[in-house]
């Protein structure tokens, strides 16, 4: 499933600078130091002059004695304009708060997805980030049971064991699935695996028909980052958590099957040092 993010407020945020950039330019090019030669003498005939100019710019003569400039009685027309832009600003308001309230609900949708990854595959992580950035060693590949297979034995798994093949767990699996073929080269590997990867992913091969175990468990380390772009109703997620942990669980009583206990030394070819990713 592909992930879109878009970032609304950045655009917004540059249009804003590029609108005050703009404002100082035009600032700027209005102000200008006028010398006592251009400015015009006190006559009668220059006091004419400056009251018909002030009459055509509908300046107000209060506007000498600091007062703001008083506006003749506003017309229908005015009236029905000044309304509508009253009515836009509300509008905008509203927009604004409404937006604010989506992305407050983005934050509570983030709290509310909750991963409980079991110990001992805490420690398989742990051990896995050794072997790889520590100790220079790859999985070697194509594992088996690839990712697809231990899908497949978990679907069996649930159907022995609920006396029936659920839509939703067939769902979800197809879903896993799926965000670990797009996930998998975007945010799942270390730096030291990325050679590998595209020596062994070619063709459009799927990537769970490649990888294993050790690579799956990582999806669920950033499944609730992932899920968090998802539009999900509360009682949904709740159910989707429950069914992730009890596929967990099957990672767990499978372990010594489904994982390696030592990885190759043989296959690092390049990248020995540590990147920002390792």
């Amino acid at each position: 499933m592909e992930i879109l993010c878009s970032l609304p407020w950045l655009e917004q945020k540059v249009r804003k600078q590029k609108s005050l950039q703009w404002l100082r330019h035009l600032s700027n090019s209005w102000d200008e130091w006028v010398g006592v030669d251009r400015l015009m003498k006190h006559t009668e005939e220059n006091v004419v002059k400056q009251q018909a100019l002030d009459k055509k710019q509908g300046v107000d003569k209060n506007v000498k004695s600091g007062r703001s400039a008083q506006t003749k009685p506003k017309s229908s027309t005015d009236a029905k304009v000044e309304k509508e832009d009253l009515k836009n600003n509300v509008s905008k308001g509203k927009k604004r708060k409404s937006e604010s309230g989506v992305e407050k609900d983005n934050v509570s949708l983030e709290k509310l997805v909750k991963i409980q990854i079991p110990s001992t595959l805490r420690k398989q992580l742990v051990d896995d980030w050794e072997f790889v950035t520590q100790q220079d060693k790859l999985v070697k590949l194509p594992r088996s049971p690839t990712v697809d297979d231990i899908l497949t034995k978990y679907l069996e798994y649930r159907a022995k064991k609920d006396g029936m093949m659920t839509d939703s767990i067939g769902e979800i699996l197809k879903g896993i699935r799926c965000y670990f073929d797009k996930a998998l080269p975007v945010m799942l590997l270390y730096k030291k695996e990325r050679k590998q990867y595209h020596e062994a992913v070619v063709d459009n091969v799927s990537p769970s028909t490649v990888y294993g175990a050790e690579h799956l468990l990582r999806l669920f380390v950033k499944l609730p980052e992932l899920l968090a772009f998802v539009n999900i109703e509360e009682e949904t997620l709740t159910r989707l958590q429950q069914k992730v942990l009890d596929f967990l669980k099957f990672l767990q009583k499978n372990q010594s099957t489904f994982f390696l206990s030592a990885y190759d030394g043989s296959k690092v070819s390049e990248g020995k040092g540590k990147g920002k990713d390792d």
